[in-house]
């Protein structure tokens, strides 16, 4: 389409108006940090069940860790008793990581149905969902597996004294829980997010509207 010696994109084409397949990282994260700075308390509330899963199990996993560390020799019935806890904590931080994710994107129809108007295909908005997603869960596994640590660090400090158990804290241990307990967090919150988001962009703009919550 040409006006006025210029070519100007047509935006329709065979009835049909252009849709937003992609946007480019810097703009799709300069877009999701500052949908985060809007809806902070709600962002932080949704990352809470992240913060305080990641948490629990870190804390799970430091007390088997430093007792092992400490004690050297534990009971057999105290070891079973360890790793079902370890496993309770680990269902614990998914159902609270999964209700987490499902409310944030739950609440959000209408921004979705929105965006959809907006002429957002629903792979882009699965995209920017997954891509929040990965902020939220990087921030709150860093800092869940943080308070975890630091709560065990001082039950076992009034347990066991500070000398025995600074000579007896096992490093490698400890980095190896923060790793393990960090790629938890951020692997559930991601898988969490999928299907709720996918659902959501799978709605018709105008239900999604129309959605009450």
């Amino acid at each position: 389409m040409k006006r006025k010696g210029k070519n100007i994109p047509a935006i329709e084409k065979e009835g049909k108006i252009g849709r937003i397949s992609q946007l480019p990282l810097r703009v799709a994260l300069k877009f999701t940090l500052q949908n985060i700075r809007i809806r902070f308390g709600r962002e932080v509330l949704a990352a809470g069940g992240t913060l305080l899963g990641t948490a629990f199990l870190m804390s799970t996993f430091m007390q088997n860790t430093i007792r092992h560390a400490v004690e050297k020799e534990i009971p057999p019935d105290i070891q079973a008793r360890a790793t079902w806890i370890a496993v309770i904590a680990l269902i614990v931080c998914t159902i609270g990581i999964m209700n987490s994710m499902l409310i944030a994107v739950t609440e959000r129809y209408r921004e979705i149905g929105t965006m959809k108007c907006l002429g957002a295909l629903d792979s882009l908005i699965v995209r920017l969902f997954l891509l929040e997603a990965l902020i939220l869960g990087v921030s709150a596994s860093i800092g869940g597996s943080i308070l975890g640590f630091i709560f065990s660090f001082f039950v076992y400090w009034g347990k066991y004294g500070w000398s025995k158990l600074i000579h007896h804290l096992p490093v490698a241990g400890i980095l190896n829980n923060f790793l393990l307990v960090f790629a938890i967090g951020v692997v559930l919150t991601i898988i969490a997010t999928i299907w709720p988001a996918y659902r959501a962009s799978r709605l018709p703009a105008a239900a999604a509207l129309r959605v009450e919550i």
